[in-house]
């Protein structure tokens, strides 16, 4: 049976993003802070998302490409396999 480790990546991502505004959105609300320290803290936390965001996409591009070469060598066996059919017959 084959194995589907990618199908859910989007919507990790996006779980992902989903999370990371809330926590933000309740730290200012809970947080009380001046506006420097309140910036300097977004700031930090808009590098934090961009360097996940960064691995994430990393990956995404990775599993992209082990399923490429799944795909690849499974229509070379479905070739080999036709042509040991044909060579048979």
């Amino acid at each position: 049976m084959a194995r589907d480790e990618g199908a859910g990546a989007g919507s990790v991502l996006v779980a992902f993003l989903v999370g990371a505004v809330t926590g933000a959105a309740l730290a200012l609300l809970y947080a009380p802070a001046t506006g420097r320290e309140t910036r300097e803290f977004l700031g930090e936390k808009a590098r934090e998302g961009r360097e996940r965001a960064t691995d994430a996409a990393e990956t995404g591009r990775q599993v992209i490409e082990d399923s490429k070469e799944t795909l690849a060598q499974a229509i070379e066996r479905g070739r080999e396999a036709y042509q040991q059919a044909r060579e048979t017959s």
